[in-house]
């Protein structure tokens, strides 16, 4: 083995990371949390050939996949989302009453890889402090280490795009720095009800067709539709998850094709 000089490895390390951080700053779609409807937005999007970039203010992505349900790793999936899974290489079986169980390692891991290998760029221990806005339309976000953010008075950096999607879960971390600004007028936005009472069922249904646009360029998708929305809690079950990130990768994907030269060059 040749002799290893440690200052070659940091700056490999620092090459590396700042170059794909560079061509990142500006990208087609910016999606908020990897969790499985960021991943599974990023993968249909990136395949499309659309310049993906997910943030991820945790160390790892996969959100709540990893621990299951209250810490066991099995994740339950129904009938309807079983084609992503196919999609992405991920074994399940039939268990009970048409439900179907996937290890939820497996799950998130399958997620992630696909994710990088469709072409979307992911940084981790990124967290939003704010969002930017021009001519009432969300434009970027405004990003700070996970680590900092609201511990240390250290200035953010921003990344824009022409679309951001808040998969961001139970917080809807980017809808809330909206609606803080007080800019979002939509009623049922602007009240940001939070999540109701667990109604599997509904809970799965809704994160998939009220996925969509809650305010000029910004998107919400999987618990962030619910948390938004005033949506039912879901359950320990991630097909609707699954299903609405898709959803919002083709609705995304259709409004920007379609806004053509109106929006900014990544």
């Amino acid at each position: 083995m040749n002799k290893l000089e440690e200052t070659e490895i940091s700056k490999t390390i620092l090459c590396t990371y700042h170059e794909r951080l560079l061509d990142r700053i500006v990208s087609d779609v910016l999606i908020v949390g990897a969790g499985p409807s960021g991943m599974m937005a990023a993968i249909h999007l990136a395949r499309e050939g659309v310049k993906v970039t997910l943030l991820e203010k945790r160390l790892s992505p996969g959100g709540g996949i990893w621990g299951g349900g209250m810490g066991m790793s099995q994740a339950v999936i129904q009938e309807d989302a079983l084609p992503l899974l196919d999609d992405v290489g991920v074994k399940y079986e039939l268990r009970r009453n048409n439900l179907y169980a996937t290890d939820a390692i497996e799950l998130a891991a399958g997620l992630c890889l696909k994710a990088i290998q469709a072409g979307a760029a992911r940084f981790n221990l990124m967290a939003v402090e704010d969002v930017c806005v021009h001519g009432r339309r969300v434009t970027g976000v405004v990003v700070n280490r996970a680590t900092i953010a609201g511990k240390l008075p250290v200035d953010p950096i921003v990344f824009s795009a022409k679309a951001v999607v808040d998969a961001t879960g139970h917080e809807a971390a980017v809808v809330e720095t909206l609606q803080k600004r007080r800019l979002l007028t939509d009623s049922a936005v602007a009240a940001r009800p939070g999540e109701g009472p667990m109604d599997a069922s509904s809970g799965e249904a809704f994160v998939i067709e009220k996925a969509g646009e809650v305010f000029p360029g910004l998107w919400v998708a999987g618990m962030s539709v619910c948390a938004t929305l005033g949506g039912p809690r879901m359950g320990p079950i991630f097909g609707g998850m699954l299903l609405s990130g898709k959803r919002v990768a083709e609705l995304v994907a259709s409004a920007i094709s379609h806004a053509g030269d109106k929006m900014p060059e990544s």
